[in-house]
């Protein structure tokens, strides 16, 4: 075996020496690549690697980290990324801790917000069948914006010049890592906010934001905001940046916007304009009703002079009336000697004696039937009675007290449980006899002493009583 003076490590140590020279020279590096696996685990860490056309390194970006980015890594995306070198040991790697990450500029995140338009456009989030007509004049107006900015200054002014209305901000970050989680917010809080609640639900809502780059207006294109506005019930005015920036919030929404200003030109009308227009269409009433009162003159008036008179239209039947009544009298004449011909015939055709048969037959009936009514009710109770006294006799015979009456006794004990064996019984114990004429209390065993039970008084030697057994 060939002698050497190097130094022998463990497999730890040489691990941990690796580790240490790796920390120590790249403690702090700025790596361009771009995104090959990205994968978001349950705990919230984001792993995935950085790669170039020769090389690859794997990434770590740890949840606090993660939680603070402007945007979601995907695969495919250029991105720069600041962080440490350091190793794995368990698995005999090295990987970079990434702190910061953004992407390569501003073709990058064009490039990822096309593949995301692409990808919402697919899913249907941008069709026009999703799309709401905007309320002719709104109660109630909700508006999604910075408390501070000129935005709302803007918006509030511009609807106080045209028609006031009741304004209620959700304040949020218009710009930053936190934004887009704050607008997702105001969105969904609007939606599912209720009709009859003490605060009243807006009828129209405005997302408004001013100007600025790509990277500032990055938030509206973020897809939790994109899928908040798909959802939202209210009809919805995107107003994001100048008219020539645009976002995906703005293909989401119900109407875009140029600017925040025309949003509040499009939420409602101007009230001038309409009281002009109220006028306008009130005289234009009225004189279309002129017009129409006067047509209808004239035709009633043309009607008139074609109705012939109302003692001409009345002669032909005043005339058949006078017949009619001239007629009257004679028929009432001839109706009631009518009637008194059928009465003296009904009359002729009655005769007395057969009406008197009649009664008697119908007394006779009666009294034959009350006469066999009473023997019947008497075989009736008297068969009930006799059934009734059998039914006692039978009780009697199965009832115990005929079984004491011929000298026996029933045994209970002291809890008054019947006893039916001799065995079941102790030595001094009490039990209950119950005769024909009463109860008494008797101890078991051959001279026994009487043993009461805890609580009960002792009762006087009943001379009487003897033993039981």
């Amino acid at each position: 075996m060939t002698q050497t003076n190097a130094h022998e490590f463990t497999v730890s140590e040489l691990a941990g020496s690796l580790k240490r020279t790796v920390e120590e020279n790249y403690g702090h590096v700025r790596v361009r690549g771009e995104l090959g696996r990205v994968t978001i685990a349950g705990s919230g860490h984001i792993y995935m690697d950085l790669k170039d056309d020769k090389a690859v390194i794997s990434s770590i970006v740890w949840k606090g980290v993660a939680g603070r980015l402007s945007f979601r890594p995907e695969e495919g995306l250029e991105v720069i990324a600041e962080g440490k070198l350091t190793t794995y040991p368990g698995r005999s790697q090295y990987q970079l801790v990434i702190t910061q990450l953004e992407p390569a500029g501003a073709g990058a995140l064009m490039a990822l917000l096309a593949e995301r338009k692409k990808k919402l456009t697919t899913e249907g989030l941008f069709a026009e069948t999703h799309k709401q007509s905007l309320p002719f004049l709104p109660e109630v107006i909700g508006v999604i914006t910075s408390p501070t900015g000129a935005v709302i200054r803007d918006i509030l002014h511009r609807l106080e010049d045209r028609f006031p209305r009741h304004v209620l901000l959700w304040p949020v970050l218009v710009q930053g890592d936190k934004a887009a989680a704050q607008i997702t917010t105001a969105i969904n809080g609007f939606h599912e906010m209720s009709a009859d609640g003490d605060i009243p639900r807006p009828d129209l809502l405005i997302i408004a934001r001013g100007g600025g780059s790509v990277e500032d207006l990055w938030p509206f294109n973020e897809e939790e905001v994109v899928r908040a506005a798909h959802a939202c019930s209210i009809p919805l005015i995107s107003a994001i940046g100048h008219e020539t920036d645009w976002s995906l919030l703005d293909l989401v929404a119900d109407v875009r916007a140029p600017t925040p200003t025309g949003a509040a030109e499009m939420a409602v009308p101007v009230r001038a304009d309409l009281i002009a227009s109220l006028d306008e269409s009130a005289l234009r009433l009225k004189a279309g009703l002129r017009r129409l009162i006067e047509a209808r003159e004239l035709a009633l008036t043309s009607a008139k002079r074609g109705l012939p008179k109302p003692e001409e239209l009345l002669a032909a039947v005043s005339q058949r009336f006078d017949y009619i009544a001239s007629r009257l009298g004679q028929a009432l004449i001839r109706r009631v000697e009518c009637a008194e011909q059928a009465v003296h015939r009904a009359i002729a055709g009655l005769r007395p004696k057969t009406l008197q048969t009649g009664i008697i037959q119908r007394e006779a009936l009666v009294s034959g039937l009350a006469k066999r009514v009473n023997p019947a009710m008497e075989r009736l109770l008297a068969a009930r009675t006799e059934r009734l006294y059998a039914t006692r006799k039978i009780l009697g015979a199965l009832s115990h007290k005929s079984v004491l009456g011929r000298g026996f006794a029933l045994v209970r004990g002291d809890s008054g449980q019947l006893v039916t064996r001799a065995a079941g019984l102790q030595s001094a114990e009490h039990v209950s006899l119950e005769f024909i004429d009463g109860k008494k209390i008797a101890v078991i065993g051959e001279g026994a002493k009487a043993v009461r039970p805890a609580g009960r008084k002792a009762k006087a030697a009943d001379p009487e009583q003897g033993d039981l057994f």
